[in-house]
Formats: C-alpha cells, structure tokens, sequence
C-alpha cells in the first residue's frame, strides 16, 4: 500500500497511530497495558486508504478485533470499510501484513468473543449497552508470492 494513508483524526487516536506507526511499532504497541495494532483500510465511499489503532487478539495465525466504537449503537467507519472491501493491512509492531477480514459466523462468535472480553473486560459492558451484536473481526494473513 504505497498511497497516502488518511489516519483516523480523532485526536488522541490520531496522536497512538502517530507515536506507533512513526516509531515502527517500537512505541504504541501496548495501549494501557492492552496489545494494539494498526488497520488500514480502503473506505468504501472515497477508496481513500482509512487507518486506525485498535485492540487485537489472536486465534492461531488469525488476528481478532472487536467493532465496538465503544458500545455506540453504529458499527465504527472502519468495519463498515473492511465489510465492503475485505483487502486489508495491519501493522503489529514492526510487522505490515496484508490480510483478508471477514466477519466471525454465528458459531465462531460465541468464543471469540469470550477470548477478546477475557483480553478487554470492557468490551461485555459497551455489549450491553450497544443495541447491536457487536461484531468480532477474523483477519487472515495473506501470503504474499514469493
């Protein structure tokens, strides 16, 4: 992804995909003690590169991330991106790796959600207040051809 990449500009968002992705992953990768990792994504109205700092989880090779905007009742920007164009991109640490992402099926969810509200216990309170099942996010590395 060699195109200008529009960071989330929520101010203290902003400033953690600055600190993390300036630093090469050497800062910024833990956020109040919780792992975090860049998303990028392509938005499906500008197909405008969209970047944003999120709390992950892993299942096996498999990256998770939760689509709560904090228990809103609207999914946040970034998964409505990835739903319409699954191509996406991550940075953990120094890491960049292109990834498919699909949200987890009915069956999936259950215990994906359990592993992530185990890693952030918040995330059981924003479900409560949401309205909405909050979606869990399978990322999928891809290879890339050698």
């Amino acid at each position: 992804m060699s195109e200008e990449v529009f960071d989330n500009p929520t101010g203290w968002v902003n400033q953690h995909i600055k600190e993390y992705a300036g630093s090469g992953g050497q800062q910024g990768y833990l956020w109040r003690g919780y792992p975090t990792l860049l998303l990028t994504t392509r938005g499906r109205k500008s197909g405008k590169l969209r970047r944003t700092a999120l709390i992950y989880g892993q299942d096996g090779p498999s990256y998770l991330l939760v689509a709560s905007k904090g228990g809103a009742p609207r999914h946040p920007l970034w998964y409505l991106n990835l739903s319409a164009n699954p191509e996406v991109e991550i940075q953990v640490r120094g890491d960049k790796i292109a990834g498919r992402a699909r949200t987890a099926t009915p069956d999936e969810r259950p215990r994906l959600w359990k592993l992530m509200a185990h890693l952030y216990p918040p995330y059981d309170e924003y479900q409560a207040r949401a309205g909405r099942e909050i979606p869990v996010v399978i990322i999928e590395p891809i290879k890339k051809p050698e």
